[in-house]
């Protein structure tokens, strides 16, 4: 269960900076609002997906369970994280 709990928190944690970090531009007016907004939207239901596959992981796939989850979440920040860059 620490495991979940400790991945919970890294995962809160990623997600609540990159949505900072387009609050941050959203308010400085250096990028497209419609655009910042939008991807504020995908880190929220990317936080949520997340959480929620981990509340409801499978018995007796632990291991490649979470490590598909991380790689799977760290891809997809990762490409989030180059679209604010962009933005």
């Amino acid at each position: 269960m620490a495991n979940r709990r400790n991945l919970k928190k890294s995962i809160k944690y990623i997600c609540g900076e990159l949505f900072a970090d387009c609050v941050a531009l959203n308010r400085c007016g250096q990028a497209d609002k419609e655009k910042i907004e939008t991807l504020m939207a995908n880190l929220l239901v990317l936080h949520g997906d997340y959480v929620s596959r981990l509340s409801h992981c499978e018995r007796g796939h632990g291991k490649v369970f979470f490590k598909k989850l991380r790689e799977d979440f760290t891809r997809e920040i990762n490409e989030l994280a180059d679209k604010i860059v962009k933005a």
